[in-house]
């Protein structure tokens, strides 16, 4: 789902062009239509609208809890799940259909050679 390149981190998709369905992910048929010819893949927005959250409360051991985690729909199609960051881990904290943006940030964990690992994040939204 997340790809860098050029020291550059983005979201990747595919788009169905037989149906126009957008999904997450690479794709070796599309999940609406079922078609295996007319998939492309696609850069997926960086901006969408919480549709869904949850709070967690508790994890595997190491994992700091609370924290919010839930499904964004992108603008321009595709879901996708994904912590939320600078949010309140409380209901009053995440108003329904919120807009985020998505941004990229250090796990804090390392790879056995010592590279840091990045993954992507929702934040309120700027706008």
């Amino acid at each position: 789902l997340m790809r860098i390149e050029g020291g550059r981190p983005f979201l990747v998709g595919t788009r169905c062009d037989a149906c126009g369905a957008m999904l997450a992910g690479e794709r070796i048929a599309c999940a609406s239509c079922g078609s295996r010819t007319a998939l492309r893949p696609v850069t997926l927005a960086e901006r969408g609208e919480l549709f869904t959250y949850t709070i967690v409360s508790r994890s595997f051991p190491g994992i700091r809890t609370p924290f919010v985690t839930g499904v964004v729909d992108l603008d321009g199609g595709g879901s996708i799940p994904g912590v939320l960051l600078d949010v309140p881990p409380e209901p009053s904290g995440v108003p329904h259909g919120m807009r985020v943006d998505v941004v990229y940030r250090d796990t804090g964990q390392r790879s056995p050679d010592g590279r840091p690992f990045a993954s992507y994040y929702f934040v309120p939204s700027g706008e």
